[in-house]
Order: C-alpha cells, then structure tokens, then sequence
C-alpha cells in the first residue's frame, strides 16, 4: 500500500495550502468563538469552492470539482488545521449539494446545484431531533401530502449550518414505517433556526430548526417516496469520515504547538523538549496522530473506489475522534498553566476535539456498529 500522496495530491494540497494561509485563515480568525455570520460563510464558501472544498465531490459534469473522497479528505484535513469550523460548514453544505445531485429531480437540480457548488447558497441536512439522538426511526417530524403538496411539521435538532443556510435537506416520516428526503427553501417556503451554545467549535453553526406546517411542492422531494432513511443511512458513511478529518487537522496543530512551545520554554536550565516526561508525551501525541490518519485514510480510500466502508469509517471515527481529546489534552499539560489560558490556542482544540466524539454516532454508538460487523449480532435489534 502506498501512503504517500500522488502527484496530483499534492499539487492540489500545495495550491491549497496557499489559499489557507492567505484567504481563509484571516477570514476564519473572527470566528473562533462566534458563529460565522450568513456573509462571512457565503464569503467562506465562495473562496473555497474554486479548489473543490464544497464541491468537490459532485461529477465535473454536474457542474462539481469530481474529487476522489481520498484526495477531498486530504483537501478537509488541511483546513482543519487552521479552521475545522470553517471545513465543518463546508463538510455540511457539500453533502447536502450531493444529496441534490444524486436524488433530486432534473428541475431540482438545474434550480439549486449550481448555486450550491459556486457557493452562492450554502445548504445543510436535518435529520437528528429532540429526544431521539440515534434512533433515527423514531423521529417525529412528519410530512403529510396534500394533493401536489407535502406539509412538513415538525423540529429538528443539531442541525449545522442551518442559521447560515438557504436550504435545507430534512428528512421527515411519511408513513407508519417510512421516511422521505424534501428540498426546503429558506426564503420560498420558510423554517426557522435557532443557534444553540456549545462547548467548542463555535464557529460553526450549530442550530434547532421548526418546521410549522412548511408547505413544499411535490417535486422538492429528493428520489422516491420511502426511500429516505436507506439514502441517509448511506451517507452516515462518508460522514463519519470527514468528521475524522477535523479531528486530524485538530490533532495535528495541537502537535504542532505542542513542539514549538516545547523547544522555546525552558526549565531547569534546558528547553523543556529535553525532558524525558515531556518527550514522552509528543511521542505518544505523534503515534496517536499517526495511527490516526491511517485509519481515516484507508476509509476514504476504500470509498474513493467505489466500496461500502461501514466498518472501515466507524473504526476511524471511534480512534481519530478520540485520540484527537488525548493529543489536546497532553498539548495542554506540555504548556502547563498557560495552556489552560485562551492566550493560547490549546484550551480551544481541546474543546473542538471533544465536541467530534458526538456527531454521526457517538463513540459508543460506533462501537456498536463494529461489534455487529465482526460478529453480525445487533446491539439495536
């Protein structure tokens, strides 16, 4: 196996890496403990979508940049470095722009995706709500027909970016035992957001959502009547692999400043790098990073070509998420008390990190997952 990137990689990394450093990070530096604002995501997004973070993996054809998921990871773990809230909204309106490419109408698409791959319009998906969490078939927002119609009614929690979106991908029940995916235009057919307060990644919106009888017509109903559930579940997949990916760019900066500020403070007459404890500590901070992006990169590369990597991207998800919170952790001791300052930055990775432990199925709800895959019992039945 080769771990190395290809030449195309990394000509796209290094042009990348530029746009970073020059035209995201000042942009990114305002809010670090505020949500982006709707202009300053549209700005975020426009600057981004041109290098295929987006956009990158709908078709060239349809308009996107046509990334392998490998590649497009690669592209998500350099922003995360700087920003993962700002690759956490680009994560978030890239697959919703995918699920309107792979299941909306001819009609749908000509009127929303281009918009959404220039970054004009910044989308999300609404699938979590209150009280539910991961069960998913239990959700209680209902969309009901009437006659060309669908009325959606209903509230839906832990949406990202849905202060900042236009439209939004919810996932509502339509029968007994069946769920539908609707297209829901902010401004044509109304929901309201509301931001939520959390621990870390605060800029990046994070948001309850009311559906109060929304009217959408027919054709906003992205593939068939049912098939919903079976087309997020897939997604849950590539999900749980670019949640990995901030915790990448997350743990990598934590290292990073975690040496610098190592070979620069000294104690007892010697930078404190020279330290056995302290170099135990980047010892284990650097395997951790490693094995974690080994793991994330084989699940990319296994969904680059085409394979379902159920197994591959929980494995990922369960590891990076949670050696990201032991490398910021450790990060903190090895600056000792200005570590707990936000005069530093490694207080706020450690809150970012511990806020990917959540998302796409919790650690344990993972564990879970790869359990019933090496022994085909299910924990949920």
């Amino acid at each position: 196996m080769n771990f190395e990137p290809n030449e195309e990689q990394r000509i796209a990394l290094d042009s990348w890496k530029h746009v970073v450093e020059r035209e995201v990070a000042p942009l990114a530096r305002h809010f670090r403990d505020q949500a982006f604002t709707k202009p300053a995501a549209l700005q975020l997004m426009k600057t981004m979508v041109p290098y295929g973070v987006g956009s990158g993996w709908v078709p060239e054809d349809a308009g996107g940049m046509g990334l392998d998921f490998l590649t497009s990871g690669l592209l998500f773990e350099e922003l995360a470095k700087v920003s993962p809230d700002a690759a956490g909204i680009a994560w978030v309106a890239e697959g919703a722009a995918l699920k309107v490419y792979s299941n909306g109408s001819e009609a749908i698409k000509a009127r929303y995706l281009p918009k959404m791959l220039t970054g004009e319009i910044i989308g999300c998906s609404a699938i979590s709500e209150p009280g539910i969490g991961s069960s998913v078939r239990e959700m209680r927002t209902r969309a009901v027909r009437d006659g060309k119609y669908f009325r959606i009614s209903g509230e839906k929690m832990w949406t990202s970016n849905a202060t900042v979106a236009d439209v939004v991908v919810v996932l509502a029940r339509t029968g007994e035992d069946e769920f539908s995916m609707f297209l829901v235009d902010r401004d044509e057919h109304g929901f309201q957001a509301s931001e939520i307060e959390k621990l870390g990644l605060n800029g990046w919106p994070l948001a309850q959502v009311h559906f109060d009888d929304t009217v959408v017509p027919e054709e906003n109903l992205l593939g068939t009547l049912g098939s919903g559930l079976r087309e997020t579940m897939k997604g849950f997949d590539r999900s749980r692999c670019f949640v990995s990916t901030l915790a990448l760019g997350i743990s990598n900066t934590a290292l990073r400043d975690a040496v610098e500020y190592s070979k620069q403070r000294t104690q007892f007459g010697k930078p404190i790098a020279g330290h056995q404890l302290v170099q135990g500590l980047l010892a284990e901070m650097a395997t951790d990073l490693a094995a974690s992006q080994l793991l994330v990169y084989r699940a990319l590369s296994k969904m680059a070509n085409g394979l379902r990597c159920e197994l591959e991207a929980s494995i990922a998800k369960n590891f990076a998420t949670e050696a990201a919170q032991r490398i910021t952790s450790k990060a903190i001791q090895i600056h000792g008390a200005f570590g707990i300052s936000k005069e530093f930055g490694v207080e706020r990775h450690f809150r970012n990190a511990r806020m990917l432990t959540i998302p796409d199925g919790t650690t344990q709800i993972n564990q879970l997952i790869i359990a019933r895959k090496l022994t085909g019992i299910d924990a949920f039945a």
